[in-house]
Formats: structure tokens, sequence, C-alpha cells
């Protein structure tokens, strides 16, 4: 199973979620699908995210 913790970061960071979308260049629903586990980013959007909240890919996105 894949976790993220997008939400926790993004959080942690102050941001809203429309703040990360812009700042990653994709779209608010977007984000709030990747936070509820409904869509898996493919690597160019994890990318993205992860260089957005600068955290690394592997602490937001993750399998147990």
């Amino acid at each position: 199973m894949l976790v993220n913790r997008v939400k926790d970061y993004r959080k942690g960071r102050g941001l809203t979620q429309e703040d990360l979308a812009i700042k990653a260049g994709v779209s608010r629903q977007t984000i709030i699908s990747i936070e509820k586990n409904k869509f898996i980013p493919g690597l160019d959007v994890a990318l993205k995210i992860s260089s957005s909240l600068e955290v690394s890919i592997d602490k937001l996105f993750y399998f147990v």
C-alpha cells in the first residue's frame, strides 16, 4: 500500500492546497485527490510536489 504524507508536509509549511497546487504547477483537485488517497501521482507530479515542499520524494511517498 502506498502511503503519502503530502498533507502533513503541506500543513507543516503553512500552505493551503491551492498554494501547493500553484507552486507545483498542478490543479487544486490533484492535490485534494492525492491527499485523500484517491489518486496516485506519476513520477513527474510527485517530483514537482516534493520539490515544492522541499522534501525528498521518499519521505512523501512510501510503501508499507
